[in-house]
C-alpha cells in the first residue's frame, strides 16, 4: 500500500492514527471546570452583556445580527452556556458601545471559587429591573435627578 500524505486521512469510518509520529489524537474540547454547568465568570460576563443590551433596547436578534450570529447564540452567551471568545467580546463591546472591561465590572473577588447557582437573587437579572433601568435612563437628566431623590426618600435611603 502506498504511503498517504499526512494531510489525507485513511478513508475508514474510524478515527485515523495521527500522521505525525508522537502526535496525540485530537479529541473534543473539554472545559477546565470540574463541575457541571457554566463557570461563574461566564455567567457574570453573559449577565453584563444582557444588562447592556437591554439598557440599549436591543433584542437578542438585533445584537446577533450586528455581530453576525443568531439570537440563539447570543442567548447562550448571556446564560454563560457558551463562552465568549476575546474577539467576539471585543465585537460585542463595540456594538454595545462599552469598553471590554465593562463585562468584568462588579465581579466579586471570589468568583473563581464560587459555584454556579440559581441567579434569581441577582436583582439585575430580573426583567422588571432591566425594564425599569431602561425607562429610567429615558427620562431627561434634570427630571431624572428629581426622580432619583424621590425614590431615595421613598425607600428611606441615606446615600447620595
Amino acid at each position: 500500500m502506498a504511503k498517504r500524505p499526512w494531510y489525507k486521512p485513511e478513508p475508514t469510518g474510524e478515527a485515523a492514527e495521527p500522521a505525525t509520529p508522537g502526535a496525540k489524537k485530537r479529541r473534543g474540547r473539554r472545559r477546565a471546570s470540574t463541575g457541571e454547568g457554566p463557570e461563574p465568570v461566564d455567567i457574570h460576563v453573559g449577565g453584563r452583556v444582557k444588562l447592556r443590551r437591554t439598557l440599549m433596547g436591543l433584542s437578542q436578534g438585533q445584537l446577533g445580527e450586528a455581530i453576525g450570529l443568531t439570537f440563539q447564540q447570543v442567548q447562550k452567551y448571556e446564560r454563560g452556556t457558551n463562552r465568549v471568545s476575546a474577539s467576539m467580546l471585543h465585537r460585542i463591546a463595540e456594538v454595545l458601545d462599552v469598553p471590554v472591561s465593562f463585562f468584568f465590572d462588579d465581579m466579586p473577588d471570589d468568583i473563581r471559587l464560587a459555584r454556579p447557582s440559581g441567579r434569581a437573587d441577582d436583582i439585575l437579572c430580573r426583567r422588571e429591573s432591566l425594564e425599569l433601568l431602561r425607562r429610567y435612563y429615558r427620562i431627561p437628566d434634570g427630571l431624572r435627578r428629581h426622580v432619583h431623590h424621590l425614590i431615595q426618600a421613598m425607600a428611606g435611603a441615606d446615600e447620595d
